[in-house]
């Protein structure tokens, strides 16, 4: 059972994985000049050490040997892992194809598919308000297929793909630190194989391409790990709704990024579609703080009724007791 202390926690590691991940288009397009395949290989690759480290200090190691022991959660562990390398390799090629303005509308939309999600895959129920912004969401695809004469499809791929990771998080139930250690696990020596085979081909880019690249390739476990342990510690805390409405942080800084940092173009027909996603995530948070301020009013009213209540039953047993003193007093006379 999530606790108000446990969704406040949740709520602070949100947070801070949705600003890290807002701001992370500007490391990936340091390293445009390298191929976003071979930039995947080394994130993959660099993250396992990170995650050993933290699991080090940490000294959290029993969770291995009972995750290894249950070949369902382990297949799921697998699956996230895929997953959330789709999602990886698709954003690192957006950046480096100057693509930050489509890649946050994939962002944007993903709190829709997050709450699609819930209501489909997990029987969440939806209030009026929720329902609404996900049908503006719908729209908001519509006006855009129709503008561009094609479907948004990177953003399209970005919203699904990451809404599909928190589900399966959702089920694999390990928290920031495991999830991310498990996963990395699994990607790490398809990876290493690549680079390997990169290597013998003479076509790396980590010894070829100066120490600075080098190091900007190597510290991409650092720059993964942090965001994506905050997050895998959300996850496990918060609902997934609740998770769809932190999402639109991340876009909202790669919006600005990719409009004053990389100067992408910003036609009549995109705002449109923005225009339309932001109206959908007003609603939706109007929706949820009036939602909370109704939760916190009712969990007000009722300490209060079980105060009268107990306070009644105080009174009462005091009564019964006062009368019943004479009597006794009576029968031993």
């Amino acid at each position: 059972m999530q606790t108000p202390s446990s969704q406040r926690t949740g709520l602070l590691f949100g947070f801070a994985a949705y600003g890290m991940w807002g701001l992370l288009p500007l490391y990936w397009h340091a390293l445009a000049d390298i191929g976003a395949t071979e930039v995947l290989a080394h994130r993959m690759v660099w993250s396992l050490p990170t995650a050993l480290v933290i699991v080090a200090l940490l000294r959290r190691w029993s969770w291995v040997s009972a995750l290894v022991r249950q070949p369902k959660k382990l297949g799921l562990v697998v699956l996230a892992s895929a997953v959330i390398s789709l999602n990886w390799g698709l954003f690192i090629w957006a950046v480096s194809s100057d693509r930050v303005l489509e890649s946050s509308l994939g962002y944007f939309i993903n709190p829709l598919v997050s709450i699609a999600f819930g209501v489909l895959l997990l029987r969440e129920r939806l209030r009026v308000a929720q329902w609404t912004a996900v049908a503006i969401g719908a729209a908001a695809v519509v006006v855009m297929t129709v503008a561009y004469g094609k479907l948004p499809w990177l953003s399209l791929c970005l919203a699904f793909s990451f809404a599909s990771y928190g589900l399966i998080k959702k089920h694999v139930k390990l928290d920031g630190v495991e999830g991310f250690s498990a996963e990395t696990a699994v990607q790490f020596l398809p990876a290493l194989g690549f680079l390997i085979y990169l290597g013998s081909q003479g076509e790396s880019s980590f010894t070829s391409d100066g120490v600075g690249n080098a190091l900007l390739l190597a510290c991409a476990g650092v720059a993964t790990a942090l965001p994506l342990i905050f997050f895998g510690s959300a996850a496990v805390r918060l609902p997934l709704s609740t998770i769809g409405l932190l999402q639109y942080l991340a876009p909202a800084f790669m919006f600005v990024l990719g409009l004053t940092v990389f100067h992408e173009a910003m036609p009549p027909e995109r705002f449109a579609g923005f225009g339309l996603v932001w109206v959908a995530l007003t609603i939706l948070t109007w929706d949820a703080l009036r939602n909370a301020r109704r939760g916190r009013a009712e969990l007000r009213a009722a300490a209060a009724a079980a105060a009268v209540a107990e306070a009644a039953d105080e009174a009462a047993t005091a009564e019964a007791a006062t009368t019943e003193s004479p009597v006794a007093g009576a029968a031993d006379r």
